[in-house]
Parts: C-alpha cells; structure tokens; sequence
C-alpha cells in the first residue's frame, strides 16, 4: 500500500480522501492547521518549513501521492489568507514534496476551482503571482483592496485558483521527466463545511451556478464526488495524465462555456 500526505484534510473533500484513501490500506499524513497529523499553519513561511520538514521525517523513502487540498474561500474575509494560503501556501508544499514523490515516481495534485473559467480574475495578479511571485509585495497591493467586497475577495480566490491552474501546467512537463506527475482538480460547488458557513448573498450567488448531474434535486455536489478523483489521478491508474486541469461539477462548465474545447 502506499503513502500519502493531504493538506486540508480535518474536513471536507480532504477529509473524504483521506478516509477512501486509508480505507484501502494506505497510510496518509494530514497537514492543516488543527486536528492533523503535522499541525501548522500554511499561510506562513514558518508553518510550510516545518511541514515540509516533518514530511521528510515521516516519509524518508518517499512519498507515492501529494495532494495539495487546503484552502479558503472567496467569502472567508482576510484577503491576504486568500492569497498566502490558497496560491503560496499550495505551492511551497507541491515544490517541498518533490523530491520525496520523486523517490517513488509518485504524483501530485493541487485543488483549483471550476470558476477559473468563468473570467471573475484578475489577470493582473494571476500574472503577478505566476511571473513575479513576490509573496510580501503581492500582500502590500492586496491588502489595499476592500476586504469587505464580497466581490473582491472572489475576485483573489479566482485569482489565486487560475495561477494554481497555470502553474501546474507550467511544471508539468519538466516534473514528468523526472517521473513525477502533476495534475490539478477544478472542483464545482461541493457540501463542505466552508459551503455551510457562507453568508446568505454568498449561498444564493453558489445556488445560482447550475450543477447538471444535480438538476431539480436542489443540492450540492457530495466531497465524495471529488474525492473519488483526486484518488485517481494520484494513482498509477492515471499514469498518462499529467498537465490537465480536470474539472469535476457536474458538468457547471460544460453549460457555462459549451463552445470551448480547450
């Protein structure tokens, strides 16, 4: 059996795949900021050090599958939390654990988010973070935004989730070459904790985005749907995807850009 390691999964979609995952045999190590395995915070360059530190004294013979799940969302309030945690924070751990899934020509993954098609980013800051990555300058301009915006902090959580999206991409090919995959999951509206907690202008703009599979049936999409996918893609199952922004909602983007095939 193999061994894992999830950021973000005391709850939600992580907390799935962690249970699928274990529930096969596999050992996975939780990385998030309660209730883990390796507790710290990711939005801070300390907290990422000692997991990535920890990683390594766990997993010395390597790791078979990363997956980079933790994250906040749009709603959340704390607009550098946005930013440090969903973009710097997923990063800094894909890249820590590269040389331990390199060991087992192991596979990483990293959660984006179906709406990094629906054009509500700002390409300014995608390309900030893809091309400049200065992560005390980025929070300088950033927290000159309204933090009160409901629209300002989707806006960064598009934001952060495109230049996750790019960046996969990016590495892709270079990361293969050295027997490492990587892909990227763009889950749509799923039942989590972080969904019930949204305020009610939030809930309705979420109820708005139809979800296909889920037609007249009034809910979300089950963290087990996503869960199931990202075990996939982590697996040798899936040994000839690498670079692919998968997008698991039902079928939300098909609707939303039927005329786009790439």
């Amino acid at each position: 059996m193999g061994i894992y390691a999830i950021t973000g999964a005391s709850s939600g979609i992580g907390a799935k795949t962690k249970e699928l995952l274990e529930a096969d045999g596999n050992r996975v190590i939780n990385i998030d900021l309660k209730g883990g395995d390796i507790c710290v915070n990711l939005a801070s360059e300390a907290g990422r050090q000692k997991a990535i530190d920890e990683l390594h004294r766990l997993c010395p013979d390597g790791l078979d599958g990363m997956i980079c799940n933790a994250g906040v969302s749009g709603a959340c309030g704390n607009l550098s939390l946005i930013v440090s945690l969903n973009y710097f924070g997923t990063l800094a751990i894909a890249k820590g654990a590269y040389d331990l899934l390199e060991k087992k020509h192991g596979s990483c993954v990293v959660t984006a988010s179906n709406t990094i098609s629906q054009g509500a980013g700002r390409m300014d800051l995608v390309d900030l973070l893809n091309n400049i990555g200065d992560e005390k300058r980025i929070l300088e301009l950033v927290n000159e935004l309204d933090s009160s915006s409901l629209s300002v902090g989707n806006s960064l959580y598009v934001s952060t989730k495109y230049a996750l999206a790019r960046w996969v991409r990016r590495v892709s090919a270079s990361w293969a070459a050295n027997g490492v995959r990587i892909n990227a999951i763009a889950p749509g509206n799923v039942n989590t904790a972080m969904t019930a907690t949204m305020s009610t202008t939030a809930k309705m703009a979420l109820n708005a985005l139809p979800i296909p599979t889920k037609f007249g049936l009034e809910t979300l999409m089950d963290p087990e749907e996503i869960a199931e996918v990202m075990i996939f893609l982590v697996s040798h199952k899936a040994s000839g995807i690498n670079g692919n922004i998968m997008f698991v909602d039902g079928g939300t983007d098909a609707l939303l850009n039927s005329e786009k095939v790439y």
